[in-house]
């Protein structure tokens, strides 16, 4: 008995050795320490995908992590713009071939084919040009959020970066699984209905949404980096706020710590600096966040124009095609069912919506962090009685009166909640105006009409 329960105690030791090695590995997956390492799966995923010029390197001997801007990085970017250029020119003479096409044929649906690739093509294409040309400003806003960092461990705080490292997993791993289940069953869908699209559609359909998937991710984490840093700048004032309340302050303050474990970071308020300094500090610190979220505004402005673009026209030619299958109003010849058509139109419209929402609500969410500091900073001079803390405190009123965290799309219009009202009100009105058209066409099947690309292909025939 004794010998079979030291067999056992081997067996269970040998096990949970080999165990620690994986723990080390997910736990060491799953942490970093620096800025760049956080975001080092992220600038991996753009750069094999030809959004960036440069990945995140890491120094053997050192183990520090730095930007490396390689030549294959451009090389990377025009050949992935050539190849979606020529299989977007192969599906345009391929009779306008789109996947929604497949699914339906009407006038309408030939109009809204020849503008979704058309869009999607010049959405790529923009999308690629300004990630690639205007790197360095991604670099520079880099480069702010390192110095506030090193800034803000003076006023005591030290970032916790795992948990920056974890969210740019989750975003990309929920944005990848979401594109590859509706690619795989869009298409598993045509092919159990004995329809074989080409391969230059499998490369257009796969590349539009990985791509701007992988610049919603981007931009997400971004936002998400000036959100942690203004929610640090409010902490460090509420702290100061609740050590003006727990202790009559004179002259001179008592020398304390007090530590402090928070979500994004870890804090500990070093309790010996005087309250002025500590609130200019405060106030260079938002000044950084402040032009970072400038600078990254002014790199992703045009990407997130671009996406909202594309993704508003999909939605509206989407909801018009499922509303006019519901409503009954289309006598459409198709190999696919209802339920199948249906499905396709609404889980692409789906899609479509939550890249805006991830846009829009990533925005709101640092905006919404910034307007709190406002608040504390005027709950800070109604509690102090120094007159050079009050002073401190006015200039920092006077700065966040002249700098506003703020994001849009090539200054069109503002990434906020209010985009939601705005998009709502424009789709509704385009899709009374296209069930009107349909209500009053004297063809609603697919009878005596020709699309553009056939007539193109007509054209080209008799010159020939």
């Amino acid at each position: 008995m004794e010998a079979g329960k030291d067999t056992d105690t081997v067996e269970i030791e040998v096990e949970s050795g080999l165990c620690q090695p994986l723990r080390r590995r997910v736990r060491r997956f799953l942490s970093a320490k620096q800025l760049y390492e956080c975001l080092r799966p992220v600038f991996h995923v753009t750069y094999w995908h030809g959004l960036t010029s440069f990945y995140i390197s890491s120094d053997s001997a050192t183990g520090r992590k730095d930007i490396k801007k390689t030549i294959f990085g451009f090389v990377n970017g025009i050949i992935h713009i050539t190849l979606y250029a020529i299989c977007y020119t192969l599906t345009i003479f391929n009779n306008c071939e789109s996947v929604a096409s497949y699914f339906f044929r009407s006038r309408i649906t030939y109009f809204g084919d020849m503008m979704q690739i058309v869009s999607g093509f010049i959405g790529v294409t923009v999308i690629y040009l300004t990630s690639i040309i205007p790197n360095h400003r991604l670099e520079r806003c880099l480069q702010k959020f390192h110095t506030m960092d090193m800034q803000l461990q003076t006023v005591g705080i030290k970032i916790m970066y795992s948990k920056v490292l974890r969210f740019s997993y989750m975003i990309l791993f929920s944005m990848f699984m979401v594109n590859i289940c509706f690619t795989c069953g869009t298409f598993s869908v045509l092919y159990s209905s004995l329809v074989a699209p080409s391969m230059a559609l499998h490369f257009t359909f796969l590349i539009q949404h990985t791509v701007i998937s992988i610049a919603i991710a981007v931009f997400t984490c971004f936002t998400y980096l000036v959100e942690m840093r203004l929610v640090m700048v409010n902490k460090v004032l509420k702290n100061l706020s609740h050590q003006w309340d727990s202790h009559s302050l004179k002259g001179v303050v008592q020398k304390q710590r007090s530590l402090q474990c928070l979500d994004s970071f870890s804090m500990y308020t070093i309790v010996t600096k005087d309250p002025a300094e500590i609130i200019q500090e405060s106030m260079e610190i938002h000044h950084l966040i402040c032009e970072a979220a400038a600078t990254a505004n002014k790199y992703f402005t045009y990407q997130l124009l671009t996406i909202i673009s594309i993704a508003f026209l999909i939605i509206v030619f989407d909801a018009y095609y499922v509303l006019e299958t519901l409503l009954g109003k289309s006598k459409r010849e198709s190999k696919f069912k209802t339920v199948e058509f249906v499905t396709f139109f609404s889980c692409q419209m789906i899609l479509y919506l939550i890249a805006i929402i991830s846009i829009v609500e990533g925005s709101n969410r640092a905006i919404k962090k910034s307007e709190k500091t406002g608040g504390i900073v005027h709950s800070l001079m109604n509690k102090t009685k120094s007159p050079e803390v009050k002073e401190k405190l006015q200039q920092f009123s006077m700065q966040l009166l002249h700098l506003k965290i703020n994001f849009t799309a090539a200054g069109l219009f503002n990434i906020d909640r209010t985009l939601y009202f705005t998009i709502s009100g424009a789709l509704t009105t385009y899709l009374i105006i296209l069930l009107q058209f349909t209500s009053n066409s004297p063809h609603n099947s697919n009878g005596n009409y020709y699309s553009c690309c056939e007539t193109f292909n007509n054209i080209t025939n008799h010159t020939n």
